[in-house]
């Protein structure tokens, strides 16, 4: 069977104007670059899209802007997990109602649920739907790590079809990949990592870096999907370096004020994400100007 999501999937900051706002029009300038780059797929308000920070309300309504606009052209993933079970669920039939592709369901942040909690809460989530779910495990923002048997017995589940590993850890990565069935997505959330996971037999990547580089990380993935070793290796060592940097300071204070540099949207966050330290910045620019 075909997997659901495989390729390059960008992880989307959310612009907002100087008085804190939405951007739309920055937000459409971002959308039209990364379909014209042919991403595979596009998540909305993931962690790089500050979704911590945005409302109820204008999290369903910046879902149903992106999708309405994309209009089928990629795939959109909206990001509606939570740590209230309740309110995940809102988000997803909201998502969902909206003409969303699939949904990026986190683990439950802060509240550091049992494995048994994590199993009820994804489980949950999904039997409200009726679209594909992929399960996001981030301990270091989350808590807890999703460990690979409960994560087995989630895949059992028909909508959920995929997950987005950002342990870090290569080794539970591998162990995902070679556990979990065949028609079962398995990608990496680290640019950093997509080289080393590519030889593991991975399926994609849910970028930060494809941001600001859409059409290259395309090419990367391609070619560490597709084997081409050589060509992926002279990539990650060319890029390793930036990779890094988009890492300085918190997710996503550096992507976003490189798209902020570059024209794309004003160099503004909500609390308590905020600008970069002045030094910070420097080393990322830095390092920018030598792959752009």
């Amino acid at each position: 069977m075909q997997k659901t999501f495989t390729g390059l999937y960008t992880a989307i900051i959310t612009p907002f104007k100087k008085d804190g706002s939405f951007d739309q029009n920055s937000f459409k300038e971002i959308i039209d670059q990364q379909i014209s780059a042919g991403v595979d797929g596009i998540v909305v308000l993931g962690t790089t899209g500050e979704s911590p920070t945005v409302s109820t309300k204008e999290h369903d309504e910046i879902i149903a802007f992106a999708v309405d606009y994309i209009d089928g052209k990629v795939v959109v993933i909206a990001g509606t997990g939570s740590n209230s079970t309740a309110e995940a669920i809102h988000h997803s039939l909201s998502a969902q109602k909206a003409g969303a592709d699939g949904l990026l369901q986190v683990n439950p942040y802060y509240n550091k649920p049992t494995q048994k909690g994590l199993y009820e809460h994804f489980k949950a989530v999904a039997d409200a739907v009726n679209i594909p779910i992929m399960l996001y495990n981030i301990e270091g923002r989350t808590g807890v790590n999703l460990e690979t048997s409960t994560l087995l017995k989630l895949a059992e589940h028909p909508n959920i079809v995929a997950v987005k590993e950002a342990s870090g850890n290569l080794e539970q990565m591998k162990e995902v990949i070679e556990k979990t069935p065949d028609d079962f997505a398995v990608l990496v959330g680290d640019d950093g990592l997509m080289f080393e996971f590519g030889k593991l037999g991975g399926d994609g990547l849910v970028s930060v870096a494809s941001n600001i580089f859409p059409s290259e990380m395309k090419g990367f993935v391609e070619n560490c999907l597709s084997g081409d070793v050589s060509e992926a290796e002279t990539f990650q060592k060319k890029y390793e370096s930036f990779f890094g940097a988009c890492f300085i300071e918190t997710n996503p204070q550096p992507i976003k004020t490189l798209m902020a540099e570059s024209g794309f949207c004003e160099e503004v966050f909500r609390l308590p994400m905020v600008t970069m330290e002045d030094d910070n910045k420097a080393k990322l620019m830095e390092v920018f100007e030598t792959v752009k």
